[in-house]
């Protein structure tokens, strides 16, 4: 099984979150990011091309064997859909249209969500506004793993096991945790999802349709890009409980890995966020930070002082133990 991961608790903080006094004190010496907020014009029209490009690789996929299907949904598919995860991330922060247009983000959410597979676009701007607001709170913020989930993957094998799993919890940890009755947005995007799928077995069978939720579920697992999932809030070095990366795959993730600068600065959208590090170097440069998302997840695996416990908790307010 591995050597067992040398934590048997979270990290418990009794201090607010960094983010909003860090905020405040950027924005007091450089008053100019404010120039930075706002919406990118040319987002739309990048997310809307992988979309095409993945339905046209479903057509692609029509007659291949499965070892070729899962091959390319593993090496192409997946990266395309997971850059539209974070995609349905720019979006949920209205960063695709402003927050004057929200219904037109929504819409383009709903779109950048059709090669998933699975609908979420609406979910996960439910929950994940609250990780921004409420980060560590622990039943709040549902990014923070289980103490099940911390319990049970407690060795190098366990915590190889959850990193495959990983999409897994993700997708049913808000159900368990923080359960929320489904809005009509979410019926919406249900059935636009529910359509869509039946389009593409319909026209291209259904190895086109495992194709597209195979690449979904592959690259949030062991998978390069999902590197991201451990490497913002996963506590490599004590205290610390958010970290950038500043590698070439913020190329094809809407800079998701400017991790501080986004939770800093969440009305920037991602193709800007260097242009906050570039302006206020002196509070990014000295932190803790990654330089590669494949050795966050060997280090995870490896790392005995590393694992699902090494998250910083807040007790929710009102609960006392």
């Amino acid at each position: 099984m591995g050597q067992r991961v040398s934590r048997d608790d979270f990290e418990w903080s009794y201090t607010e979150e960094p983010h909003a006094s860090r905020r405040k004190i950027i924005l007091e010496k450089y008053p100019q990011i404010k120039k930075l907020f706002g919406y990118d014009p040319y987002f739309k029209y990048v997310a809307i091309s992988m979309v095409l490009m993945q339905v046209i690789m479903c057509f692609v996929m029509i007659n291949k064997s499965w070892l070729t299907i899962f091959l390319a949904a593993y090496c192409f598919g997946g990266i395309l859909n997971h850059s539209l995860m974070l995609a349905v991330h720019e979006i949920s922060h209205n960063l695709a249209f402003g927050h004057s247009r929200p219904m037109a983000n929504r819409i383009l959410g709903f779109i950048c969500n059709l090669p998933i597979g699975v609908p979420m676009s609406i979910s996960f701007r439910k929950y994940h506004l609250e990780h921004h607001k409420y980060q560590g709170d622990e039943v709040i913020d549902t990014d923070i793993p289980t103490l099940l989930e911390a319990k049970l993957f407690c060795t190098t094998f366990g915590k190889f096991m959850w990193v495959v799993l990983q999409p897994l919890f993700y997708i049913f940890r808000p159900l368990v945790i923080n359960p929320k009755p489904p809005n009509k947005l979410e019926v919406v995007n249900l059935v636009i999802q529910l359509l869509f799928n039946t389009f593409i077995v319909y026209f291209c069978g259904w190895p086109s349709l495992v194709y597209l939720v195979a690449g979904s579920l592959l690259a949030m697992g062991l998978h390069p890009v999902a590197g991201h999932f451990i490497s913002e809030h996963y506590m490599f070095a004590k205290g610390f409980e958010t970290y950038s990366y500043y590698g070439p795959l913020n190329w094809i993730t809407f800079n998701v890995g400017y991790h501080n600068e986004h939770h800093d600065f969440p009305a920037v959208p991602g193709s800007r966020l260097p242009l906050v590090k570039k302006i206020a170097p002196e509070f990014y440069d000295t932190m803790p930070q990654h330089t590669s998302w494949t050795r966050v997840l060997y280090d995870f695996v490896m790392d005995p002082a590393v694992g699902p416990y090494a998250r910083v908790k807040r007790k929710q307010r009102g609960l006392s133990t």
